[in-house]
């Protein structure tokens, strides 16, 4: 079976792909993802030209393996919204989505030894509760959303931030379309039970 390898930190994408029972190497890309970020791209473009940036910055570390870059953004009238990092930036983002609709854009980018690439895009629209600064505060100190675009953790307490999610593929939201993925991995020769 071939070599796989992900380039990501997240421990979320971890989780995910350790779903499909493909053996991988987890690693952090080599690439610097704050100066890669192009304005003049739309959010997901820019999602696409990240996770392919973060997949090729492990290509040469590994040239037999086919690499698995991703990333994620909220799109909110246009805007990117990241990871917020503090407190602080993760209330002041909660308090922007409140009461309002926005796309969580999610993309990936196998790479495989011949330098082929196949890719995939995924987009849901999440319409948020109305919230109170007090619930967005209280919401912020128990889950601690600050490695998490748009400042929540779907898979734990930030569903009850969210009134409903229009999408294809629920385990994008946490950062990984298995669905699409496994099409990709099997097409790339990988065994998927």
């Amino acid at each position: 079976m071939p070599t796989l390898v992900l380039a990501s930190t997240s421990v979320y994408r971890r989780e995910l792909l350790t779903r499909l029972g493909v053996p991988f190497t987890a690693a952090a890309p080599a690439c610097d993802e704050e100066a890669l970020k192009d304005s003049a791209l739309s959010p997901a473009a820019l999602a696409s030209h990240l996770a392919r940036e973060k997949a090729r910055s492990l290509s040469q570390r590994w040239p037999d393996a086919h690499v698995l870059g991703c990333d994620q953004l909220v799109e909110l009238d246009s805007a990117v919204l990241g990871k917020p990092g503090t407190a602080e930036r993760a209330i002041e983002q909660l308090s922007q989505l409140a009461g309002r609709k926005h796309r969580l854009v999610t993309a990936f980018a196998l790479l495989g030894p011949d330098n082929a690439v196949t890719e995939h895009l995924d987009v849901h629209t999440l319409q948020m509760r109305a919230l109170t600064r007090f619930e967005i505060e209280r919401y912020v100190a128990a889950d601690q959303p600050l490695d998490c675009a748009g400042s929540y953790k779907i898979e734990a307490r930030g569903i009850a931030l969210v009134e409903r999610i229009e999408g294809a593929d629920f385990t994008a939201i946490t950062g990984l379309p298995l669905i699409a993925l496994t099409s990709a991995l099997r097409a790339h020769g990988f065994v998927v039970p």
